[in-house]
């Protein structure tokens, strides 16, 4: 089941982002998917899906956002280079 979120803007927050209501009603989605991804708490195909665009432009996207694309905790990325090295 799909929720619809209504958020309130004046036009004094279009004015400071430079946007047009309709860009705004585009750019939240995708704004909101990209800081739930980045704070870990929706995987990237979610996200993407939150977003409403295929999981490959969200990745792209992340970067403009200067979100990492991939995000390992030390731990992770230290097993990461563990299998790595055992498939030399």
């Amino acid at each position: 089941m799909k929720q619809t979120l209504t958020i309130e803007c004046g036009d004094d927050v279009l004015l400071a982002l430079g946007l047009s209501p309709e860009q705004f009603v585009q750019e939240v989605p995708l704004l909101t998917a990209v800081k739930l991804y980045e704070l870990g708490r929706l995987s990237a195909g979610t996200a993407a899906a939150l977003a409403g665009i295929p999981k490959s432009v969200f990745l792209v996207r992340l970067a403009s956002y200067g979100v990492d694309t991939f995000q390992l905790t030390e731990h992770e990325l230290e097993e990461e280079l563990d299998n790595a090295r055992c498939h030399q």
